[in-house]
């Protein structure tokens, strides 16, 4: 079986009832929290392959403006080095298994990667 990953933030309503999701379905997934163990931008790009999503896909914007990263004024290499560098501009959850990945909003969405 391949391993369930959730980037995880425990203050976040949603990236808990999508951790409660996964665990009422009996997946045990790998939990990082991504807040203190934040991902590489080689990672992050890799993710967002997995997600079929652009890095303007996965920003928070009012937590990106906080710490002064420009989404539109960036390349997106430039934009997944400034997340990588700023987890807190990462959208979450993000729940990851093999060679696909789901955001988790709503919680229902990793849903169909599992």
């Amino acid at each position: 079986m391949t391993e369930v990953t959730i980037y995880h933030n425990p203050r976040c309503s949603k990236s808990r009832e999508t951790l409660r999701l996964l665990e009422d379905r009996g997946v045990t997934p790998q939990v990082v929290e991504y807040l203190k163990t934040p991902p590489s931008a080689a990672l992050l790009a890799a993710i967002l392959a997995k997600l079929g999503k652009g890095p303007k896909d996965i920003v928070r914007k009012k937590e990106a403006a906080e710490v002064g990263i420009d989404v539109g004024g960036l390349s997106d290499q430039a934009l997944i080095a400034a997340l990588a560098a700023n987890p807190t501009a990462i959208e979450r959850p993000i729940v990851v298994k093999g060679d696909k990945a789901a955001l988790g909003r709503p919680p229902e969405n990793v849903l169909t990667i599992l």
